[in-house]
């Protein structure tokens, strides 16, 4: 872990669950401070991963899971012929506009996850080959859920960007903070 992550008041589950997941969007945020559209869009290894794609790809992912709990439909919803746009900006996207929209879906996430009366609630799972049949989970996996997908794409994100230009996720921290850049 980069950065701590401040301990929830007591019994204050949600609120652990909530610092959580905005811990783990920090440290993919951190990764693309600095860059321009041009270097965040830069693919420095074999692998079709991006910094922008990340970013991209993680808000879509995080708006696809609140929109399955809010039992709403997904305004970006991908289909097989559009998965892959998920992990690339297009046209005149740009890394402002994506991470502005993350911030929007952030803020949703954590609104509507205050707000269900019980992280006990469940919401059901769509029909995929990768979930069980009838399945179903509660909002505290869904957090939970998010938490490890935004850390797997984060510690892709801090391998990308060491790949870019050398920075390590703890200097961006320091960065971020406004120290000066030990490089």
């Amino acid at each position: 872990m980069v950065t701590h992550v401040s301990s929830e008041a007591r019994g204050d589950e949600r609120g652990a669950l909530i610092a959580f997941v905005a811990a783990q969007r920090g440290g993919l945020r951190r990764a693309v401070l600095g860059l321009t559209d041009e270097q965040a869009a830069r693919r420095p290894s074999a692998s079709e991963l991006s910094l922008s794609g990340l970013v991209k790809h993680v808000a879509e992912t995080e708006l696809s899971w609140l929109r399955m709990a809010q039992r709403k439909p997904n305004e970006r919803q991908r289909t097989q012929e559009t998965w892959g746009d998920s992990f690339r900006l297009v046209e005149d996207e740009t890394l402002a506009e994506t991470l502005a929209f993350w911030d929007r879906v952030a803020h949703e996430t954590e609104e509507f996850v205050r707000g269900v009366p019980s992280l006990d609630d469940t919401f059901p799972l769509p029909e995929a080959p990768w979930f069980p049949k009838d399945g179903a989970v509660s909002m505290r996996w869904l957090m939970l859920h998010l938490v490890e997908e935004i850390a797997r794409h984060a510690g892709h994100a801090d391998i990308i960007r060491e790949s870019l230009d050398g920075k390590t996720a703890f200097e961006l921290v320091a960065l971020e903070q406004g120290y000066p850049s030990q490089s």
